[in-house]
């Protein structure tokens, strides 16, 4: 799958989503851990993703809930080795205090 625009496209136009034969199953974690006592919200993402190179990337987000952080790409040989460093990315966070949001 990808996503398609048409260049000097209308403003309202909107991009589509195009099935080309691929199957990726996106992976992707939100945590959030938040301290009313000492005004803390915090987020954290994990995402597996394919690259266009056919590598596998770690994408991990975080920062304060309301802004955009901060953003990090760990490339990976393929799903398995991604998947691994997203397991251990979670433990990380959880022992950290994070939560899964629902």
């Amino acid at each position: 799958m990808r996503w398609t625009s048409c260049a000097g496209a209308r403003k309202n136009q909107r991009m589509q989503l195009v099935d080309d034969g691929t199957d990726y199953t996106l992976q992707m974690l939100v945590l959030e851990r938040r301290d009313e006592s000492r005004k803390m919200a915090r987020y954290y993402v994990l995402s597996v993703e394919p690259t266009l190179l056919g590598a596998v990337a770690l994408v991990r987000q975080w920062g304060r809930i309301g802004s955009l952080g901060k953003r990090r790409l760990d490339l990976h040989a393929d799903d398995e080795a991604a998947g691994e460093a997203l397991e251990t990315w979670l433990a990380r966070k959880v022992s950290r205090g994070y939560q899964i949001r629902t």
